[in-house]
């Protein structure tokens, strides 16, 4: 053994060192720097927590993260750490251009590359909005280093005209009956100041609540800090309490790599079906394991599914509200109902399973908003994975938040090439459209986009909504919000962009979505299909320079989390 190998890992200011070929120059230098900054000898010694800051203006999802970073700075102190935040680039969904899912693997690579750059012994990622919270797992899977999420937590409710309203499916409801006409301009505009009534994510199962919850059951945050609202003092006991946690991490040297396995993806992907999730969860916990060579199959997604019923009541799928969730018992009482069907050996942020952190949380206490197995809200888990010769790397559904009465259907497709044919045709008057057609909207994929925006809630066609039609099957490559709802399959794999079945649907073609047999087929002849290939070749989309160009070139599918190529690790 050399002298090297018998030296303990560096630990604290020590960590990666700047490379100046003399590594006691280096920690000199470093530590000259950073008592500049007011920090003593004693500071110095200690454990080295390094916090993730991602406030910003432009982010009101994450409008309580200074409180948090404090809160957890404050925890790391209690513990006996040293704190140091950090800034990263920080996404909101309706801030971002062309969308955030376009730069969730940005967000992704810079996590990584700091927490890799700057000498910590662990690691708190302070996140909420959609792809904020996947980014940051993403990243911190890959670099390796212990980590704990705490989340920014839901926004409050608030009222209009006595009716609870919340972000965002109530945002989108609202919009529909006024594009219906059966609202007028004065409401949408009173209804539009009470829609978001404080800081913090989304208040209904929406993507946000949706990774908070998820990543409670994989074992990445601690026990009870995915639901409760973000202006409570629980938000900031919950962020206090991981800062304590990191550094125990620190101690204990517990990675991501340890506690992302296998079985608490699949715990995660239980607790998706039975919370009637957002289908973005699928893609982003897909990404996540992908970082660790962790394969997320969809057809096991959908067995999954048909064993595990919708449980909590919450829009879209529902009728409550996060708030309601939290006062339920939030994900510790959900994951003592589904304890059947979880592995309870996988470990935790914590130390301990997840089967001991079950145990820890008590015995519950009577509520409506969480179900029983044996009084589910739906049967089944809330998505289901659809393929066909439509989809043949497979499509999903929300199934929960759909028509039953559009489960089994067979119609005329309206075809939109792009988005911008979407937005130029589907208020017309002569388009040719009726309630029972499906409305198909192609190039909207990683690719064609690019960056898979959430249009895949086509709006019903104007002249359809004031004639009271609330829902059609809608048909794309893209993704919708977790807060929507509707018949509208997702997702389909492989995009128009790149020469999937989708490039080649034509208006007037007829299409069969069949749930129950999990099916989506284009009912067109393989010779006609073939012509039409042959007749109008696609060519994938390219950029020059920059970071789009980066994207173009390295994106993968939905079936394949939209993560970059060169982020996930060789296959064997």
């Amino acid at each position: 053994m050399t002298d090297d190998a018998k030296k303990p890992a560096a630990t604290g200011l020590s960590r990666g060192l700047t490379s100046y070929g003399d590594t006691g120059f280096s920690l000199f230098l470093r530590k000259a720097f950073i008592k500049g900054a007011g920090y003593t000898d004693d500071a110095l010694g200690r454990t080295v927590v390094g916090i993730v800051d991602t406030g910003s203006g432009y982010n009101p999802c994450h409008g309580n993260a200074r409180e948090l970073v404090e809160a957890v700075s404050r925890g790391v102190m209690l513990a006996g750490g040293l704190p140091v935040r950090f800034p990263t680039i920080s996404l909101h969904e309706s801030f971002s251009h062309p969308t955030s899912m376009y730069l969730r693997n940005l967000m992704a690579m810079d996590t990584e590359e700091m927490i890799r750059a700057q000498p910590m012994d662990a690691v708190v990622l302070v996140g909420g909005c959609d792809k904020t919270v996947p980014a940051q797992l993403m990243g911190a899977a890959s670099a390796g280093v212990p980590a704990v999420q705490i989340v920014t937590g839901s926004m409050l409710t608030g009222s209009h005209e006595g009716t609870r309203v919340g972000a965002c499916t109530d945002c989108r409801r609202y919009w529909a009956r006024y594009r219906a006409g059966e609202i007028d301009e004065g409401t949408i505009v009173g209804v539009n100041d009470k829609l978001v009534p404080s800081v913090g994510t989304c208040s209904v199962m929406g993507t946000a609540s949706s990774m908070a919850i998820l990543t409670e059951a994989l074992g990445m945050s601690i026990p009870g800090s995915a639901s409760p609202p973000a202006v409570t003092a629980d938000r900031i006991r919950a962020a206090e309490r991981t800062g304590a946690a990191a550094v125990g991490l620190a101690k204990s040297r517990i990675t991501p790599a340890q506690v992302i396995t296998p079985k608490s993806v699949e715990n995660a992907l239980r607790a998706l079906l039975a919370i009637g999730g957002s289908t973005n969860a699928v893609i982003h916990l897909t990404a996540i394991a992908g970082r660790l060579g962790i394969p997320v199959d969809l057809a096991r997604l959908d067995a999954l599914g048909r064993e595990t019923p919708v449980l909590v009541d919450l829009k879209p799928s529902g009728s409550h509200y996060m708030e309601d969730f939290d006062a339920a018992g939030g994900v510790p009482a959900l994951l003592r109902i589904l304890k059947p069907l979880l592995h309870l050996d996988a470990l935790t942020v914590t130390g301990r399973t997840l089967g001991e952190e079950i145990d820890a949380s008590g015995p519950g206490f009577a509520q409506e908003v969480i179900r029983p197995l044996a009084n589910p809200i739906f049967p089944q888990g809330g998505i289901a994975v659809l393929r066909g010769n439509l989809a043949p790397g497979g499509a999903i559904i929300k199934q929960s938040a759909a028509d039953p009465k559009l489960m089994r259907h067979e119609g005329r497709a309206v075809v939109f090439e792009d988005s911008e044919d979407l937005a130029s045709r589907i208020d017309r008057d002569d388009l040719d459209v009726k309630a029972d057609d499906i409305l198909v909207l192609k190039r909207i994929g990683p690719k064609g986009a690019p960056g898979m925006p959430e249009a895949g809630l086509l709006p019903i066609p104007k002249k359809l909504a004031r004639a009271g039609v609330k829902d059609m099957i809608r048909i794309s490559d893209g993704r919708m919000s977790g807060t929507a709802a509707g018949t509208i399959v997702l997702h389909v794999t492989p995009e128009a962009a790149v020469g999937g079945p989708l490039a080649y649907v034509q208006s007037g073609d007829r299409v069969r979505l069949d749930v129950p047999a999990r099916s989506i087929e284009l009912l067109v002849d393989k010779a006609t299909l073939a012509a039409r290939r042959a007749a109008a070749p696609v060519t994938p989309p390219t950029a020059p320079r920059g970071y789009r160009k980066l994207f173009l070139d390295s994106v993968t599918q939905a079936d394949e989390g939209v993560d970059f190529d060169f982020l996930r690790p060789p296959r064997p």
